[in-house]
Parts: structure tokens; sequence; C-alpha cells
């Protein structure tokens, strides 16, 4: 029961609790030969010592004319043929109060308390429900598999085919994740991010990256805050401040970090940068999964994401560095192997960070994903939280390594 002027619950110590009071003696003792046993009130609670652990139940009221009960209105009782009667004493004798021991006043019976029937640990347990065995951590597995390689194709084919193609395929994620990012906001925190010159902004952006460098890109940024301002000015003034750094945010996280994998995709062996950048992301978070799954004890951030555990940032890292080093010897123009491990450790720690970045951002608003529009793996923002923080190191260090091709 719970009721605050009982305060926190106590443990029971012998038969009673901490906190019970022990009833005085009863104002009248039965005699035998009485002929009757006086009705006693049973409302108080009674102390069930017949399980594991003591357990309080409320019993019925029962009224006591005759005034022989004790103080919490329990009568004396005959403990065993012959004996004397004396007060009853809750919790220690009769099946009335949880015991086996002599019948119980009037004739009254307790409940059977646990389970009716021992449980057989032999027996098989119950089969799965549909579908069970495809899911983990509430993912379905085929889908998510079946996703990511339809999504490799595209990539790769976009990426290889012709460069332009591939641009387009930027432009489009960071499209669809401001329509993402900004409907959770609206929906979680009310709050009114203008979307129209976010997406064009986003665009300009990254095609100005490609065409004009990184100089083109912050141009193209500055117009598109300048813009959000002015659009946001048509709506009331309530919440202005708000809804524009909302969208400050907004065009900074997408599609300004999305714009150095455009100015990757614009040297010469440009192909060949953006796919060291996806495939040491892919590897660290590949790695983080398998080793943390397999090893993982100490939670990393548990109050950002649970799931994470330092035993699985070693595994990030180890794998990143690897797959750095094999990829800056063998795909990148000038590239050595030492600058592919100092390469995959970076990678392995923005990974990371951007990772719990978007965890954060997600627990803030009260939401699982961003997005359903990949089946197994959320929305797009949910496949892009590790990228996007990537671009700017991966582009960074290889313009130091190997310079801007």
């Amino acid at each position: 029961m719970n009721d605050s002027s009982w305060g926190a619950p106590q443990p029971h110590t012998g038969y009673r609790g901490t906190g019970d009071q022990v009833p005085s003696a009863p104002t009248a003792m039965p005699r035998p030969g009485d002929g009757h046993l006086p009705a006693h009130d049973v409302s108080a609670p009674v102390h069930d010592v017949g399980g594991d652990a003591a357990q309080t139940r409320r019993m019925p009221t029962v009224s006591d004319p005759q005034g022989s009960g004790d103080q919490n209105g329990r009568a004396g009782r005959s403990d065993g043929p012959g004996d004397p009667a004396r007060p009853g004493r809750p919790g220690l004798h009769g099946p009335a109060y949880g015991a086996a021991g002599g019948p119980a006043p009037h004739g009254r019976q307790e409940p059977p308390q646990g389970p009716q029937q021992p449980q057989d640990a032999s027996a098989p347990a119950p089969a799965p429900a549909a579908g069970e065995g495809k899911k983990r951590a509430g993912r379905d597995l085929r889908a998510a598999i079946g996703v990511g390689l339809v999504l490799g194709v595209v990539v790769l084919a976009s990426l290889f085919l012709y460069k332009p193609v591939f641009l387009g395929v930027i432009v489009v994620a960071v499209a669809v994740g401001l329509w993402e990012l900004t409907s959770r906001l609206k929906e979680r925190k009310g709050i009114r991010a203008p979307l129209v010159p976010l997406a064009l902004g986003g665009a300009a952006m990254t095609i100005a990256g490609y065409l004009r460098g990184a100089e083109g890109a912050w141009i193209a940024m500055a117009l598109t805050a300048l813009a959000v301002l002015v659009w946001r000015m048509a709506q009331p003034p309530s919440d202005y401040l708000r809804d524009v750094t909302a969208g400050l945010f907004a065009a900074f996280y997408v599609p300004f970090l999305a714009t150095f994998v455009a100015l990757m995709l614009a040297a010469d062996d440009g192909p060949w940068r953006v796919l060291t950048f996806l495939i040491l992301t892919v590897v660290s978070d590949t790695g983080a999964y398998a080793v943390g799954w397999r090893f993982g004890k100490r939670k990393l951030a548990p109050r950002i994401s649970p799931g994470k555990t330092r035993e699985g940032l070693i595994g990030a890292v180890a794998f990143a560095m690897a797959a750095g080093a094999l990829c800056t010897q063998f795909l990148i123009d000038g590239g050595s192997w030492w600058q592919g491990l100092l390469l995959g450790l970076a990678v392995a720690l923005s990974a990371t960070l951007g990772d719990l970045g978007e965890s954060m951002i997600k627990r803030d608003l009260g939401i699982k994903d961003m997005g359903t529009m990949l089946p197994g793996h959320g929305g797009i923002m949910d496949r892009l939280d590790s990228l996007l923080p990537t671009a700017p190191v991966v582009w960074l260090l290889l313009v130091a390594f190997v310079g801007a091709g």
C-alpha cells in the first residue's frame, strides 16, 4: 500500500516490521467453556510469513461486540488442544495467519500464496514470436542488410561513373536530412525552423563547395543564414530568436558539414578519397559494434547512449586504424600507411562523437529515430550521424598529408 504517511517501506525484523507497534495485552481473556469464540476485528495489517518474505494484507473488518479482542481487534485463541487460550499473535500459528498450524478462528481459510503448481525447469521454453529471430535491439536485420546493400550500390555506382551524379546524391541526402530534423523539432519542441531556405541553401553550399572550394562553401553558408533570418520574419515575432537559432544550427549541422564530402570529391582522385572516408566510417562503426557486443562491459556514456562501451571504442579505433593504413597505402595517391593509422584514429573518435551527438539530440527530443524512411535503419539522419562530423576531419587530414589534389 502506498501511503506517504507511512514513509518509506522498512525491512521486516523477526515476525513484525520495524515500524509496527506490538499489541498490548487483550482486555479480556476467553475462557474454556464459554461456548463461543468472540468475534474480532482483523482490519489491521496481518503479516504473512508463509513465503520467502513477509507480506502485508488488509482483511475485511468484523465487529467485536464482546470487546474481548486486544487493542488491534484480535481475539485470543487456543494454539492447540488442551492449551490455555492466549492472545492471538499474527504470523505465528494457523492458516488464517499464513502458517500451517491449527484451524483458523471461525473456520476462515486463507487463500494460498505463491504459485499453485511448481514450475518444471525441464519444460521447453515457449517458442519465439513470429519474426523475433530476425530482430535484434528492435531492428529488422534482414531489412537493415537489404537497405544497406542497396544504398552501397547507389553510392558506389554514382561515385565512380559520374561525379555530378554523386553530387546530386549528396544534395538529396541533405534535403531529406533537413526535412527530418526540422519536422522532429516542430513535432517535439514546437520549434519552427524554416525548411525552404535551409534546403535551398544546403544545395547551394554543396554545389559551391564542389565548384569553388571552401571559399564558395563559406559564402553559401553566410547567405543561407541570412535567408533563414529573413524568411522567419514573415511569421509572428513570438519565438523568433528560438526558431532562427534552430535554423542556423540545422544549416551548420547538416549541409555545411556535408559540403566537405563535395570538397573531397572535387580532387583529381576524389572518388577514392570519398571511398576512403566511407570505408573508415563504416569500419569504425562495425568494429565498435562487434567488439562491444562480445566484450563490452564498461559503459562509455550511459546517460547519452547506454549501449556504447569503452571496449567498443577500443574496437572502433583498432579496426579504423587498420583500415586506414590499407586505404591510404593503396587507394590514396601519395599516401602512406602511417598516415592511415593517424587518419583511422581520428575517424574513430569523430565518428563516435558524432554518434553520441545525434543520440543527445534524440534524447532531448524524446525519440528513438529521426525518421522511418530506411527500414531497419530509421531515417536518413540516423545514417548520417557518424558521417557528418567525420567529413571535415578526413578532408583536413588528407589535405595535410597529400595536398588538395
